[in-house]
């Protein structure tokens, strides 16, 4: 349990003071309205959001974008831009210094029409399995009272966040004790886009 405590501590992410909402896919893979979705200046681009991008002076080298898998879009004189992984503020300051290779003074600017890869997975004893999308940042908690909350055969000590890590990287395992969170103090951090939260089971685990 010491240990269980400890990954807790060290691995959470501190929470946020802006709380957003998640909406249930109803456990299936269908579509979602990506225009009900809340895009501020701190979300995370991911892969297939679509982009307006706009070139002051230059319609030519305005376009809308649809951010590849491999994390990148493609743009007239520059050519390939690392998207994924930055806010649109970011991959604004990237294009406009490539930009400046070509153009002076270059004035970028930055829409996120589709919002495309705000998800998380819940699998495991909750109410509800499913990928839920994200409208804004989402703590672990939230996220799991959206999923239907905890079944009665939950393990809550030992649950567990997979996140994929970056490119070349070896996919994080954080372990989660809710009681922590809720009745000691723990922190309750922040989902990011493709984070799996997986609740054992009694049935799945050999308790101490």
């Amino acid at each position: 349990m010491k240990m269980v405590k400890a990954m807790c501590v060290g691995l959470a992410i501190c929470g946020s003071t802006w709380f957003g909402t998640v909406w249930a896919d109803s456990g299936t893979m269908g579509s979602t309205d990506t225009t009900k979705f809340i895009v501020t200046g701190d979300y995370i681009i991911g892969p297939q959001d679509v982009l307006e991008i706009s070139v002051w002076r230059n319609p030519d080298l305005s376009r809308q974008v649809t951010v590849r898998p491999d994390g990148r879009i493609s743009l007239p004189l520059i050519g390939d831009v690392e998207a994924v992984g930055r806010t649109t503020g970011q991959l604004k300051d990237a294009i406009t210094e490539k930009l400046k290779e070509y153009k002076e003074n270059p004035t970028v600017a930055i829409v996120v029409q589709q919002v495309n890869s705000y998800f998380v997975y819940v699998q495991g004893a909750v109410g509800q399995q499913g990928r839920f999308p994200l409208l804004t940042k989402t703590s672990l908690v939230q996220a799991l009272t959206l999923a239907g909350g905890l079944a009665p055969d939950a393990v809550r000590s030992r649950i567990v966040v997979f996140r994929m890590a970056g490119e070349g990287s070896e996919p994080q395992r954080v372990m989660v004790n809710y009681d922590d969170i809720i009745l000691r103090g723990a922190e309750n951090f922040d989902l990011r886009p493709g984070d799996t939260i997986v609740v054992p089971s009694e049935t799945m685990v050999l308790l101490p």
